[in-house]
C-alpha cells in the first residue's frame, strides 16, 4: 500500500463488504476487569487498553470518545454536545453531566424571521451552538478520571494522524452525506473545511480505505495538553472566532469562554422494581420515564405480544408529544421535571389509552449523521456516554486544519415566539442524546442507550420492557425488532418485525409502514453487572459494534 497522506487510501477487496447473504447472531460476552461497548470496534478496544493502562472506567468513556470523533465522523466530532451518566461505585452514585451547549449571544429567533426564515436551517453557521464535549471530556477527566487527559486522548489522535481504515456502515453514511451536501453546500465559504477534510478527490471512502486526518489529531492533543482551555480560552477558540467572522457566523470567542459542562442531578422513575435514570431536560430522556410511568399500570408481560406492543406505541405517543411541548433549557420551561414525572399525572394519560390508536396532544401536568457507548471496569465504575453532532457532520461547517466539525443542534429549536422552545440568545434547545442507567435497590445494574434523534426514548422503553418484562438478555433486547412513532397514527416497523404484531397493529387503527433503513431504529450498547462483580455486554447488530471485554 502507497505512503498515506491527509486523506483516503483505497485498499481494493473482491468482496462486497455491504452485501450479506444470511442473518447473523450476535452472543453475549463477558468480562470481570474492564468492558467497553460501541458502534466502532477501534474505539472500544483504545478505551479497553486504557483500562489496561491504569485507567478507570471513566478514562475509558472520554477515549473511546474521542476516538470516535475520529472513526465515525459521520455521527459525532469534536464540535459535538454529550451527556454522561456516571456511577462511580465508592460513592455508590450515580452523577450527571449535561456537555450540551447554547445558541450564541449573537443570534435570536426575531433576527433569524427578519431575515424571511420560518424554521432554524439544518446546515451552515446559522444552526451552530457552542460544542459542549471537549468541555464534557475534561470535566469527566479532572472530576472522576485517574490517567491524564493528554493520555487518555492519545489513542484518538494517533487514529487521525495514522490512519485508520473505515468501517462499512460509516463509509455508506460518509458517501450518502456527500451526495446531499454536494448541491447544497456548493462553494459556499463556510463549507470548505469540510470537503477538505473529510472528501479526496472528489469522493468518499469505500470501506477499508485509509482516512488520515493531520489536523484532527494535532486539536486532540491541543485538547489533552490544556484541559480543553484553549477550545474555550485559548489558540483553537481564537481560530473558530476568525473562521465564524470571516464567513458569516454567530459563534464567538466570549461564547467559548463563557462555557463550560455542567454537572446536574439525573432523573429517575421507579419501573416495576427498577430505577431508571436518565439526563434531566433539556435532554429528552424524560420522554422515556414519563411512557414507562404510563405504562407502569398497565399488563404488557403476558403472550399477547400485539396488545403489549399497542399500550408501548400509546404511551410513548402521550409521553412525547407532552416533551415535544415542554422540554427545553430548563429556565424556560413552564412546568418542572417533578410535575411531567408525577404518578398521578401518568394514570391521568393513562386513562386515554384504549384498544384504538389515538391522536395525542400535550397534557396539563398542572392539572393533576449520534453515538453512544457504555464501559465498566473492574472496580464496579460504569459510565453511559453519548455523543452527538445531530444531523450526521452536522452543520457542515468545519474550522479549516483543525477536524472541527461543529454541530447543527440549534435546527432543533423553533421561532414560534409563544413555544417554550424557542431560539433565544444563551439558550440550550431540546435535546435528542440520552444516555440511560438502571439500577435496583440501590445497585448498580448498569449502563444502556439507544441512539438515533427521536428513536432514543423509544429505544429505551424497548429495552427496559425487554429486560424488565419479557426477561430478554442484553444481546436478545438488542436484537429485537424495533418499532417506531414518527406522528398522528404513522409506526414505523424493521422488515423483520413480526407479521402477526403488524397485523394487529393495524387493526387497532395504526398506519403500519415497514422499513428498509435499520439504522432509522437506532443502535444500542448495554453492560449489566451482577453482585459477583461480572460483566456482561451486548452490542447492536444494525452498526458494526463491539464489545471490548478483559
Amino acid at each position: 500500500m502507497k505512503s498515506q497522506k491527509e486523506g483516503v487510501t483505497q485498499l481494493e477487496f473482491q468482496f462486497d463488504p455491504q452485501k450479506y447473504q444470511y442473518a447473523s447472531r450476535r452472543k453475549l460476552t463477558y468480562g470481570t476487569k474492564g468492558m467497553v461497548c460501541t458502534a466502532q470496534p477501534l474505539a472500544a478496544q483504545a478505551g479497553l487498553d486504557i483500562i489496561k493502562a491504569g485507567g478507570n472506567a471513566v478514562d475509558a468513556a472520554i477515549a473511546t470518545a474521542a476516538c470516535l470523533t475520529v472513526v465515525e465522523p459521520t455521527a459525532n466530532g469534536i464540535g459535538s454536545d454529550c451527556f454522561a451518566l456516571v456511577w462511580m461505585k465508592d460513592e455508590n452514585k450515580l452523577f450527571g453531566l449535561n456537555g450540551s451547549g447554547p445558541a450564541p449571544m449573537g443570534i435570536s429567533a426575531e433576527a433569524l424571521r427578519e431575515q424571511g426564515l420560518k424554521e432554524v436551517p439544518m446546515y451552515g453557521w446559522t444552526p451552530v451552538n457552542v460544542p459542549g464535549t471537549p468541555s464534557g471530556w475534561a470535566e469527566l477527566s479532572k472530576r472522576f478520571g485517574k490517567l491524564p487527559l493528554s493520555q487518555v486522548l492519545e489513542p484518538a489522535a494517533r487514529y487521525a494522524e495514522e490512519g485508520h481504515a473505515v468501517a462499512p456502515t460509516v463509509s455508506y453514511a460518509w458517501k450518502g452525506a456527500l451526495q446531499k451536501f454536494t448541491p447544497i453546500f456548493g462553494d459556499q465559504p463556510c463549507h470548505k473545511g469540510w470537503f477538505d477534510t473529510f472528501i479526496k478527490d472528489g469522493k468518499a471512502p469505500e470501506p477499508g480505505d485509509v482516512f488520515v486526518s493531520q489536523g484532527h489529531a494535532d486539536t486532540l492533543r491541543e485538547i489533552g495538553r490544556t484541559n480543553a482551555e484553549s477550545f474555550y480560552r485559548g489558540a483553537l477558540a481564537d481560530k473558530i472566532d476568525a473562521f465564524s467572522r470571516e464567513t458569516g457566523g454567530y459563534l464567538r470567542k466570549s461564547d467559548l469562554v463563557a462555557y463550560r459542562a455542567e454537572w446536574v442531578e439525573p432523573i429517575t422513575t421507579n419501573y416495576k422494581g427498577y430505577d431508571v435514570w436518565e439526563i434531566p431536560p433539556n435532554g429528552h430522556g424524560i420522554v422515556a420515564l414519563m411512557a414507562l410511568n404510563i405504562l407502569e399500570g398497565m399488563d404488557i408481560s403476558g403472550y399477547d405480544r400485539g396488545d403489549a406492543t399497542h399500550k408501548m406505541i400509546e404511551a410513548m405517543k402521550l409521553a412525547f408529544v407532552d416533551g415535544m411541548h415542554y422540554v427545553t433549557d430548563p429556565r424556560y420551561m413552564g412546568v418542572t421535571p417533578a410535575e411531567l414525572l408525577s404518578k398521578e399525572y401518568a394514570a391521568k394519560r393513562r386513562e386515554l389509552i384504549s384498544d384504538t390508536a389515538l391522536l395525542p396532544e400535550h397534557g396539563d401536568p398542572h392539572c393533576g449523521g449520534t453515538v453512544y457507548l457504555c464501559t465498566a471496569d473492574g472496580e464496579g465504575n460504569m459510565v453511559s456516554y453519548i455523543q452527538s453532532n445531530y444531523r450526521g457532520f452536522g452543520s457542515g461547517v468545519v474550522v479549516p486544519g483543525t477536524g472541527i466539525a461543529l454541530n447543527d443542534r440549534g435546527n432543533n429549536f423553533t421561532l414560534d415566539e409563544n413555544h417554550f422552545n424557542c431560539l433565544a440568545p444563551g439558550k440550550k434547545p431540546y435535546h435528542t442524546i440520552i444516555p440511560g442507567f438502571l439500577t435496583k435497590d440501590g445497585k448498580a445494574v448498569g449502563p444502556f442507550g439507544v441512539m438515533g434523534g427521536f428513536m432514543q426514548p423509544q429505544g429505551h422503553l424497548q429495552v427496559v420492557t425487554d429486560t424488565v418484562d419479557f426477561l430478554m438478555n442484553p444481546q436478545d433486547a438488542l436484537d429485537a425488532p424495533r418499532w417506531q412513532w414518527v406522528g398522528g397514527k404513522e409506526i414505523h416497523v424493521e422488515q423483520n418485525f413480526p407479521e402477526a404484531i403488524t397485523k394487529e397493529l393495524i387493526r387497532r387503527g395504526h398506519d403500519v409502514k415497514v422499513q428498509a433503513e435499520e439504522t432509522s431504529f437506532g443502535r444500542g450498547e448495554i453492560i449489566w453487572r451482577n453482585d459477583e462483580g461480572v460483566l456482561v455486554g451486548a452490542t447492536e447488530p444494525r452498526a458494526d459494534g463491539v464489545v471490548a471485554a478483559w
